[in-house]
């Protein structure tokens, strides 16, 4: 029985030692090789040599439509608004009278100093008769002659007064809602209607400051509204002297002659930009590029090691993007299989692309 027993524990040991061996013990036919017992393989890689291309780079801003001209039409002094000749939302010519304030009261001081000036003048006619027969003094004569010039300059202030009563458009354009209405006490400060030149428009929009040197007085701009498919052209007439020190832009100013009723002041443009001048920049494959927590890097192969090397970039299109710094003309750039490389690793070039 006790045989037995030492037989069975013997066989369970056994069993155990079996299975530790089978299926505990460490694999080490996947071990990787030991340093000495061999070096990793050069990855394979396909390389784009760096070099400068002439770019299409279109220059994209946003920009708000204002009227050449806008003005808001108010009176000059106070008083009753006694007529309105125009109709809202319709266009005016420069010059007509579009509202008039009550001018009685000026109309009869007007007329009180004509008959006084006529009055003048008849006596300084009297008094040079006499003066001619030395029946008065040159004094008195000549006394005569000023209050014709203070009456004529009293007509003179009256008349500017009334001109003051009456509202006349200031250049031709289209006038927006009437704000009084007929009969209404008006002052300095009351706003009758708008008035607006919307056949000429002005576009003002921003550029980042690094694209200063590539627009100039007088090129054309592309621009579009949110409402239209339409792209309408405007010219460059002025530039802000100065880049603003908050946002680092300049402002643009273009103007756009047009007729269309859908073109309206105060309206959002998208505005795109050819430059004049022809720009050339290092343009690498955009799969070249690898991003980082604190910005891009590419790989660049130096005697047949992958260097990490930090880029900044700029423009992009479909399929290249713009280094600014980082690469200079003729560096190696890998191109594919970035993302299993470690810097300082041993690389074969596959192939040039851009040979």
């Amino acid at each position: 029985m006790k045989s037995k027993s030492v037989f069975i524990i013997i066989f369970i040991i056994a069993v155990l030692v079996l299975v530790k061996i089978l299926f505990l013990s460490p694999k080490t036919e996947n071990k990787p090789t030991q340093k000495g017992g061999g070096a990793k393989p050069p990855s394979s890689v396909l390389v784009y040599i760096a070099n400068k291309e002439n770019i299409d780079n279109k220059i994209f801003a946003t920009g708000t439509l204002q009227a050449n001209e806008k003005i808001e039409l108010r009176p000059e002094i106070s008083g009753k608004l006694v007529a309105i000749y125009f109709k809202e939302g319709t266009r005016v010519q420069k010059g007509a009278l579009l509202a008039k304030i009550y001018d009685s009261d000026l109309q009869a001081q007007l007329k009180r100093l004509v008959y006084q000036k006529k009055l003048a003048k008849e006596k300084s006619d009297r008094l040079k008769s006499l003066l001619d027969i030395q029946g008065v003094s040159v004094q008195e004569y000549d006394e005569g002659i000023t209050q014709i010039k203070l009456v004529d300059a009293d007509i003179e202030y009256v008349k500017a007064q009334i001109a003051k009563t009456e509202i006349h458009a200031p250049f031709s354009g289209l006038i927006g809602l009437r704000q009084v209405s007929q009969g209404a006490y008006v002052t300095p400060s009351s706003v009758i209607a708008t008035i607006q030149e919307t056949n000429r428009l002005k576009i003002d929009f921003p550029l980042p400051e690094k694209n200063i040197n590539y627009v100039k007085l007088g090129d054309k701009v592309q621009f579009k509204l949110d409402n239209a498919d339409t792209y309408y052209t405007a010219v460059i007439y002025a530039m802000e002297p100065k880049v603003d020190e908050q946002t680092r832009d300049f402002q643009i100013r273009a103007i756009c002659e047009t007729n269309s009723p859908t073109i309206l002041p105060g309206s959002f443009a998208r505005v795109s930009i050819n430059p004049s001048k022809e720009q050339t920049a290092i343009m690498i494959p955009t799969e070249a590029i690898i991003p980082e927590l604190k910005g891009k890097k590419v790989f660049v192969v130096k005697e047949g090691i992958a260097t990490s090397t930090p880029v900044t970039t700029g423009f992009r299109n479909d399929r290249k993007i713009e280094v600014i710094e980082g690469l200079t003309v003729g560096d190696t750039i890998v191109v594919t299989g970035i993302m299993s490389l470690r810097p300082n690793d041993k690389v074969s070039i596959k192939e040039v692309l851009n040979n």
